[in-house]
């Protein structure tokens, strides 16, 4: 057995969201709901799996309505989208149900506030991730403006005539990297305003202080996630920020087992749009190599919060 000396060390919590079992939800009850063709802006999650389990279902997934036929049902992701794509489907008359994340929601809430006021936002993002085009698509002002910065490098080049400035950031973002990003905001702009409570949800806050608290015990850390996944590629970088070794696989066939030989501890984690499934498998296949559960109880907190769906998908028990 290859890895017979090593344990695994489960983070918890760990997985699906809130918001994400909404969005999977929302799609599965209108498949189950309505005898015709499901569309979905953007992959309602970033989850490989996921989406291949919807794409079995018929569900399919576009990135321009252009390609969505006139009346036909319309689901936007998780992610959100911009005032621009939901005015152009009022135009082709599409019913829409709107699976994106309350949290990110509360975002677009802020930006319709500061744009309002002719308020110039920068919005603490990554460049070209969906959640940041529907954010930024969601500012319309006659006077100000809203600006993208990714590094504090970016503050530095940041050039605002703007007196009233605020900020809002991506929801998905490292908790570190955003707090020194938006000190500089603050260093550089004084009078700058944010949001009362913290833009980063609470699932992302909650896995990445999970992760803090196993890796002084790991030799390596399994994040169990897709690549396009913002909040999964972030739990991976704690890892490598704190030198330990670390791997974001969608699945175990991703996995090459010789680069865990000889460690203890195996820290496992996923990301917010990744299936227990996908987890309980890459367990059960450690396991099977030799690798015996730890005994260490590190959990860090339980969730309860539920989101809940459109009136029209309900169950009448729901």
């Amino acid at each position: 057995m290859i890895l017979k000396n090593s344990e695994i060390l489960l983070t918890e919590p760990r997985g699906f969201c809130a918001g994400v079992e909404r969005a999977i939800e929302i799609v599965n009850r209108a498949v189950e709901i309505f005898d015709e063709t499901i569309f979905v802006k953007h992959e309602v999650v970033h989850n490989k799996h996921v989406i291949e389990q919807l794409v079995k279902k018929g569900v399919v997934f576009v990135e321009s309505l252009e390609t969505v036929p006139d009346q036909s049902i319309l689901i936007y992701s998780a992610h959100g989208v911009s005032k621009e794509i939901s005015e152009l489907a009022i135009k082709k008359r599409l019913k829409v149900f709107d699976a994106t994340c309350p949290l990110v929601t509360k975002v677009h809430f802020e930006i319709h506030k500061f744009a309002s006021q002719n308020i110039d936002v920068v919005l603490v993002g990554h460049s070209g991730h969906p959640e940041v085009e529907g954010t930024m698509g969601q500012y319309i002002s006659e006077k100000g403006k809203i600006h993208l910065v990714e590094t504090n490098d970016d503050i530095e080049k940041l050039k605002i005539e703007n007196k009233n400035i605020a900020y809002v950031t991506q929801t998905t973002l490292s908790v570190d990297d955003t707090k020194s990003i938006v000190s500089c905001l603050k260093n550089k702009f004084p009078n700058i305003i944010g949001p009362r409570k913290d833009d980063i949800c609470y699932a992302t806050q909650n896995r990445q202080e999970a992760v803090k608290k196993i890796l002084e015990f790991c030799d390596s850390l399994i994040v169990v996630g897709s690549q396009n996944s913002s909040n999964s590629q972030r739990l991976r970088e704690i890892g490598v920020q704190y030198g330990i070794k670390s791997y974001l696989i969608d699945d175990i066939n991703q996995i090459n087992i010789d680069d865990l030989s000889g460690d203890k501890i195996i820290g496992i984690t996923a990301g917010a749009s990744a299936p227990e499934d996908t987890v309980a498998s890459l367990v059960k296949f450690l396991l099977s190599k030799g690798a015996r559960m730890s005994d260490k109880n590190l959990s860090f907190k339980s969730e309860n919060i539920t989101f809940s769906i459109p009136r029209e998908l309900r169950t009448p028990n729901s």
